[in-house]
């Protein structure tokens, strides 16, 4: 791509972003004056799209009938608007620059009062300009009359390139069936693969190469663990639509990446869940937190128990710290007992956390354990911890309908799935369903923002293997909140503590 093309690229990126959300990617302001009274608002409370559409053809709401705006209707040489009895020559760069920051046509004439006027920088103002030339001639990349590429980041190498395979084999399966069945609107889903690097930024350098080079409208079941740093700005940039990405870390802070699309919370969620489900137990709450870590990326986790106590109104945990690879469990247990507490949230390695718990037995002390993660390990834990430890799952065998369950083994059996890796493949198979219908919802007249539209619509969307999906505009974790487990440790299998705990 040229330095040219490059640059109106970035311009109309720019533009685009002015004119859907009122937002300057720059974050100078934009604002807004409505009115005889001229009312001061910020620009995102009336961006452009809100009345002219995302085509620019105008939404007709409440008796208003906006105005087209397309370069095609804008530019002929002589117009008139029948509905107000206007009349005024065609629109060049400079008229449209009077409409929009002073509320007048190439005439003269003042435009209706519902119509605002913006201040915003030259720049912005350039951008959303040249933007309006493009508006309702483009189509995003991936789409044609009749094919629609959907990409898939998957891992092809070392330890996670068996499940990688298996993400592969079950969206390709269930785009296989959606095809068969005639497409959505006449277009067949291709899938298109990309495989992650050996490094975070290698993997972000990959995606990007990909997006560059191909064209696909969205990715679904992307794989970014380990790399969301790198690789969650590239979404945004590219602003392609990613659903149901496989992560643990989901993107969450403000502003919001809006082209993301989380199924199922993650652990910082868990963890404020666990905190919830302890603060609603009566001997668990008089317990007293502790929050033992090694400070390698879990700053968020803890930050997240602290926040959440503060909330329930629950005395700030005690938080314990140790140098990763350097866990002193008997050291860290005399620290607790000192300051009293008989709950601890462990955010350790497996072997870490079951040696604590081994130094707590021979100290005949059970305090209360909250997990980040689980594993068959933690069926060996000592007796005196039995119905004491507990996990957040943000899926549970109770989000399993029979007809969901029934349509899942009914696809294996018929593609000859894998019976490996059924958390990644019911992930992965959920994120493609959550597509398809968002593309079913948008319609045939299709483009990448229309189907970010409709999924901030979804509400309680059943995929038949999760928990009901609802995303909103300032909402991107279809199911937030999580069920917490506990472990019997005499028949050896984890068990229900909790209903589904949602955190708002």
């Amino acid at each position: 791509m040229s330095s040219a093309q490059d640059d109106a690229s970035v311009r109309a990126s720019r533009g685009r972003q002015i004119y859907l959300r009122g937002t300057s990617p720059s974050g100078k302001e934009i604002l807004t004056y409505i009115g005889d009274q001229s009312l001061e608002v910020p620009g995102a409370s009336m961006p452009c799209a809100n009345c002219h559409g995302l085509d620019g053809k105008g939404k007709p709401e409440g008796g208003i009938n906006p105005s087209n705006i397309t370069e095609e209707f804008l530019s002929k040489p002589y117009l008139s608007t029948q509905a107000y009895g206007r009349k005024h020559p065609a629109y060049t760069e400079r008229g449209l620059e009077l409409a929009i920051t002073r509320g007048v046509d190439p005439a003269g004439n003042k435009l209706l009062a519902v119509m605002p006027r913006y201040v915003m920088s030259r720049e912005d103002l350039a951008a959303l300009i040249f933007y309006l030339a493009r508006l309702g001639k483009e189509r995003d990349p991936g789409i044609t009359e009749n094919t629609l590429v959907i990409g898939l980041v998957i891992p092809a190498k070392g330890s996670l390139a068996e499940m990688g395979q298996a993400v592969k084999a079950v969206v390709a399966a269930y785009f296989d069936e959606v095809n068969n069945a005639g497409g959505i609107y006449n277009r067949r889903l291709q899938l298109k693969i990309v495989e992650t690097g050996e490094t975070p930024a290698a993997t972000r350098k990959s995606i990007e190469e990909f997006l560059t080079s191909e064209q696909v409208f969205a990715l679904t079941s992307a794989f970014i663990a380990g790399a969301e740093k790198e690789v969650l700005p590239v979404f945004s940039e590219k602003e392609i639509p990613v659903i149901g990405p496989l992560t643990l870390n989901p993107g969450t802070t403000f502003p919001l990446n809006r082209q993301v699309f989380y199924l199922l919370s993650g652990l910082e969620t868990q963890q404020r869940v666990l905190t919830e489900f302890a603060a609603g137990k009566p001997e668990i709450k008089r317990a007293g937190l502790a929050v033992v870590y090694s400070g390698n990326n879990n700053d968020l986790f803890v930050d997240a128990i602290q926040q959440q106590a503060k909330k329930l109104g629950l005395p700030e945990p005690q938080a314990i710290t140790y140098i990763s690879n350097r866990f002193e469990p008997s050291e860290i247990i005399k620290q607790i007992r000192q300051a009293k507490r008989e709950a601890v949230f462990l955010l350790g390695t497996p072997d870490e956390n079951m040696s604590f718990m081994r130094e707590a037995e021979s100290a005949n002390w059970f305090p209360y354990i909250f997990l980040i993660a689980a594993g068959p390990q933690l069926l060996d834990a000592p007796p005196g911890f039995d119905s004491r430890v507990f996990i957040a799952f943000p899926n549970s065998p109770a989000d399993q309908t029979a007809e969901g369950t029934k349509e899942f083994r009914e696809l294996a059996s018929r593609h000859q799935l894998s019976t490996k890796h059924l958390a990644a493949q019911i992930s992965s198979y959920s994120a493609a369903k959550v597509l398809v219908e968002g593309l079913k919802r948008t319609g045939k007249d299709l483009s990448r923002e229309k189907l970010i539209q409709t999924l901030e619509e979804f509400f309680e969307y059943r995929t038949g293997l999760t928990p009901a999906i609802t995303y909103g505009p300032n909402r991107r974790i279809g199911a937030m909140g999580s069920y917490v487990v506990t472990i019997d440790l005499k028949q050896r299998k984890f068990v229900p503590a909790s209903n589904w705990i949602g955190i708002h």
